[in-house]
Order: structure tokens, then sequence, then C-alpha cells
């Protein structure tokens, strides 16, 4: 008897980011997705807990760096240890699916491989894990599919993906991938309709996963095809794992596969989705009818729409308003919150002074 798509998922769980928006909280040995500012979960635990209904143990996976498999480990004790796989170089998206997409088949020859990235809140779990079925079925016919999130405002920190006419049972046609748009534009595209933000989420056959690689990133294949020649998982496939992945072009799964793909469908997603992306987005995770968000030894007082996080010393914040204050034992940063994508600048600068202590 043939086997459902949903019998056939393999979910992988993209968590090798390194969170830099996230400073000075996030650091390399702690990046985003291992942070607990949502009470005691991590985006990672959150991540893995939103597709568990769907996807049993010992068909998950998370590709992370080499020097955050214990910690991830620790945070997924249920998941097999050698489903925790570490990449030894940081090398973006398009190697990751290649992996991810070896291991899938060798689980199940007929895998549907689902890609995650393991720093993402949903707050509709349900719907997440249905529009994940449904791009599943979408996906057995061959094409790859994206999930496309409903937008709520005119966000120009997104990328948008066009949809080409109506939905058919709630898949349609992709027509275009849009990068970030300027304010004018997103506004355009939330009035039409037909516009959805991009999610960063795949589901597609291992096998097609694996030609569209081939086709449109073969040096990746070529880095990759000593794997091939040893199980995989095995002590040897990750000798040469480690050697091989530097290799690999830095690519991401949108530049390096999507803009080329001619067959591609994408399921809307309204479920209270959020990148995660900087401080100003944890300002709409806050409880609701809170004026602020907060965590740690804090105290806000007359402060408004602002974000205000201790991992150390007691912080209190008075008059504020639209602005990140987020302290740790040895660094603290003070920012307008529309200023968050600025971050980077900071670790930039903390770099290029050589505080490795810092990052």
């Amino acid at each position: 008897m043939a086997r459902s798509a949903h019998q056939r998922l393999v979910c992988a769980v993209m968590a090798g980011g390194s969170g830099t928006r996230f400073w000075p909280l996030s650091r390399k040995g702690e990046p985003k997705q291992l942070l607990r500012f949502f009470g005691d979960s991590t985006l990672l635990r959150a991540t893995v807990d939103r597709i568990a209904p769907i996807c049993p143990p010992e068909r998950r996976l998370v590709i992370t760096a080499a020097h955050l498999v214990d910690a991830v480990r620790d945070v997924l004790p249920e998941l097999p240890s050698a489903h925790v796989i570490g990449e030894p170089a940081p090398r973006n998206t398009a190697p990751c699916m290649a992996v991810a997409a070896m291991v899938a088949q060798s689980l199940d020859p007929d895998a549907i491989l689902v890609l995650l990235p393991a720093d993402h809140w949903v707050a509709d779990a349900n719907a997440f894990q249905r529009a994940l079925l449904r791009a599943a079925e979408a996906a057995d016919d061959g094409q790859i599919v994206t999930l496309g999130v409903v937008p709520t405002q005119p966000e120009t920190g997104y990328g948008y993906i066009e949809q080409d006419g109506p939905a058919l049972d709630g898949v349609a046609r992709v027509a275009r991938f849009v990068e970030k748009p300027d304010l004018a534009r997103a506004v355009q595209f939330l009035q039409g309709g037909q516009h959805l933000w991009n999610a960063g989420v795949f589901v597609v056959r291992a096998d097609r996963a694996r030609q569209a690689i081939d086709r449109y990133v073969p040096d990746i294949g070529k880095a990759l095809a000593e794997l091939r020649n040893h199980a995989v998982g095995g002590e040897a496939w990750h000798a040469v794992l480690k050697v091989a992945f530097p290799h690999c072009p830095n690519v991401s799964i949108d530049y390096g596969v999507m803009e080329h793909e001619t067959e591609i469908a994408v399921v809307r997603l309204d479920a209270g989705w959020s990148d995660v992306g900087t401080w100003h987005s944890i300002l709409g995770l806050r409880p609701a009818g809170a004026a602020n968000f907060t965590y740690g030894p804090v105290l806000t007082i007359d402060s408004d729409q602002c974000v205000v996080i201790s991992k150390g010393p007691f912080v209190a914040a008075v008059g504020l308003h639209n602005v990140a204050v987020v302290a740790t034992d040895d660094a603290t940063l003070v920012l307008p919150l529309d200023r968050s994508q600025d971050v980077r600048q900071v670790v930039a600068e903390v770099t290029a002074r050589g505080r490795a202590d810092l990052l």
C-alpha cells in the first residue's frame, strides 16, 4: 500500500545561524536559537515541539554548527545522537539542503523533506502543521513548495512571494520572489493581496531536492560527492563531511535554487508568524495588553513600546519610548528600536577592536 506524504515526512531544522542582530545576548556559543527569553524554552525547542505531532523523533534532523552540536543535543535529548549534524564551516542554507536530503533518503528512500529555520516564532502550531501537511501533498507531485505568510502590515524587512493567480485547494503557483521592498511597494503588496511574506520554509521530495542542487548549484554536489561512498551518519561519513563541507559555495536556497526553479508552489500560512529577526520584532511578541517586552531583573516606569532585557544586572528604564535596552554581565546595548538592524554594525566594530570575548 502506498504511504501518504505525511507518513514519509523527514523534518530537518536548520540551526546554524549566528544571530548577530541579537547581540549582546546572542554569542558564538549561544546564538539566537539557543537563547531563553521566551520563558523556559529556546526557539529551537519551540520549533521542534511545533512539528512533533506530525514528525516523530526518529524522523527529525537538526543541522547546526559543529561547535553547537553538544548544546543542541542537550536541548533536544529525544533525538537520536546521529541526527544532530554539525557543519564544520558556515556555508548558508543550500549546502544544508543537500546534506539534509542525503540523510533523509538514508532514513526513507521516498522521503519528503521539510526544511525549517530554527529561530522563528509561530503562535498557532496547529495551523502551521496543517500548512506543512498540505505542502507535503503538493511536494509529492514534484514541486518545491514554500510557505507564504499572510502579511499583516507593510513590512520592509521581509522578502515577499508573488502568487501567480488564485490558490487551488490552498496551493498557488509562485510567479516570483521579491526582495525586501521599500515602504511604498510594501503598502502596494499588502493592498493587492497577491504577495506573501517569505517564511524560509521549504517542502520537497528528497530526491527532487538533490536533483535541484545538482542542476542549479553543481559545485555543492561536487564538493560532497565523496559522501556517497560511505554509510550516512557513520564515522567515515562524518570525517568526509568535515573535510568536504567547507569547499561548498556559500549560497542560500533562495538564491541558489529557488531563483532558477520553475516548478514552485506556495501554501498560505496564517498562524501568527514572526522571524524574530531583530530586537524590534521581539516587541510584537509581548503579552497581550503589555506596554513593553521585559525579561529578567528589570523595572519600567513611564515607558512604552520598549524591549528591556537583563541577563545580569538590575535594569531600570524610565520615560523611554521605542527603545531596546539589553544587558548581560559584560555588555549593554541601548538603541532606538527602529535602528535594530544596526546591531550588526556594533558586532562588526567589536570584532574590529579585537574583543573576541564579547562575541
